[in-house]
């Protein structure tokens, strides 16, 4: 469990560790917005689109050789990324390290899926959600302290350059302690969907992730349009293979498990919600409050602390209270939203750990109690022999989710900025999360009242 895990923290760091480090690297490399918001994009891109088809390989070669193979592939691109003599090679590198990243996460859960059950694969799936969301506060918090500490004159650097001891470690624990598995029907790639399913994805995230840093040329709308064209076609021939008794990259019929396509609906707002506020929280803090890295970084602590204490009682809760702990969660996480703003317009611009800390923890609970437990939700009826294909489909929904956040918050705040400035901007975009948090509310009355 901890070296799977390990492979599942390191690309989710990774997606928001370069958040606070953006504005040294644009300093350093010389790069304009629009190639530093492709420093993020291009990861996150590259990593959905592929994520789906990570997980049937692992289901067809076995997913410990593609963990390991996966594992390699980040440190090496890490190191590339690390090492990039200009802005354009490290957009390179984060393309290739989104790869790697999608080769390998997916084999986290269909391994945990395949090699548990029961009360076992219940508390194993409770460890990867709380991993999961610690994960995505200690990057940006992580970042920061890296940045600042500019060890051995690495500056930025160190923040990729830091995950080569890391996956040298993990791949040593990994040859010895993770166990081989794979489906018992392997199916072949559905070359057809994979290329449908990549050209949706593309069409919607890469226009929407650098269409406002880019001044939306032509291409960005012509993407767009093409997007729900692309998104039918995929569907119409993901159904049809379905019919004909093949294994379509998605089958549609994973989707009539209730306990997956409910938890996948609201999975979307939160995790949309989730990272527009990481975005949005490291750019305010630093450009308009005047902090440094570790600063902006330390004052999502509060919020991580008590993200892994709170999960740690989850299993607890859900089985005594079931889903409806998701529930409670949202309105936990409402109030912490509502104190964020508060704290914003009240202290602006005088941000920092002990003003935010009120809303940060109590955000931090309500979400502990959310995401931890829709993944769990998410798989618990999913076969042993789909495992890959639906920790895939999870993983692709939620890293989507997680690249719109910053495309559509972290745009709702810079286009506000110029003309409300940057405290009445955050608090528009921190009312724009809490109308995400209260749809999560409503959408988790729908979830099942129990939970395998």
């Amino acid at each position: 469990m901890f070296t799977v895990l390990l492979g599942a923290a390191l690309p989710l760091i990774d997606f928001f560790i370069v958040n606070v480090a953006l504005p040294t690297i644009g300093r350093d490399l010389a790069a304009g917005t629009a190639v530093l918001e492709l420093v993020v994009a291009g990861y996150g891109v590259s990593y959905a689109v592929l994520l789906v088809l990570g997980g049937r390989l692992g289901d067809m070669f076995g997913r410990r050789r593609l963990f390991i193979a996966g594992m390699a592939a980040f440190g090496i691109t890490s190191l590339a990324c690390g090492l990039a003599p200009d802005a354009w090679s490290l957009v390179g590198a984060r393309v290739a390290q989104g790869v790697a990243a999608a080769l390998m996460l997916p084999q986290v859960l269909a391994t945990i899926q395949a090699a548990t059950h029961g009360p076992r694969r219940a508390r194993a799936m409770g460890l990867y959600g709380a991993t999961a969301g610690l994960s995505m506060v200690a990057g940006q918090i992580l970042g920061g302290v890296l940045v600042a500490a500019d060890i051995a004159g690495s500056g930025w650097r160190a923040v990729f350059l830091v995950n080569v001891p890391v996956v040298i470690a993990g791949l040593l624990l990994a040859v010895r302690a993770v166990p081989e598995t794979r489906s018992q029907r392997p199916a072949p790639i559905d070359v057809p969907g994979t290329l449908l399913l990549a050209t949706a994805l593309l069409t919607l995230l890469a226009p929407l992730t650098e269409g406002r840093a880019a001044g939306w040329p032509v291409w960005t709308w012509v993407a767009l349009a093409v997007f729900p064209f692309a998104a039918w076609a995929f569907y119409r021939v993901e159904r049809n293979a379905d019919r004909r008794g093949r294994t379509p990259l998605v089958p549609p019929s994973l989707f009539r498990l209730l306990s997956l396509r409910r938890g996948l609906v609201m999975i979307v707002p939160f995790s949309i919600g989730f990272s527009g506020f990481m975005f949005v929280i490291a750019v305010a803090l630093q450009e308009g409050a005047g902090l440094g890295p570790v600063p902006a970084g330390l004052a999502l602590v509060p919020m991580a602390v008590v993200f892994f204490a709170t999960s740690l009682a989850g299993p607890r809760l859900i089985a005594r209270y079931g889903t409806r702990v998701v529930t409670a969660g949202g309105l936990i996480q409402g109030v912490g939203v509502a104190l964020l703003a508060l704290a914003t317009w009240r202290d602006w611009p005088d941000l920092g750990v002990l003003s935010l800390m009120p809303g940060a923890a109590v955000a931090g609970m309500g979400q502990a109690l959310q995401l931890p437990v829709l993944f769990r939700i998410i798989l618990s009826e999913v076969p042993s022999d789909r495992a890959g294909v639906g920790s895939g489909v999870m993983i692709t929904t939620q890293q989507s989710a997680l690249a719109l956040g910053v495309a559509t918050l972290g745009s709702l705040f810079l286009g506000l900025t110029p003309g409300l400035g940057m405290r009445d901007a955050l608090v528009v975009t921190l009312l724009a999360q809490l109308g995400g948090v209260a749809l999560t509310v409503l959408l988790s009355l729908r979830l099942p009242r129990t939970v395998a």
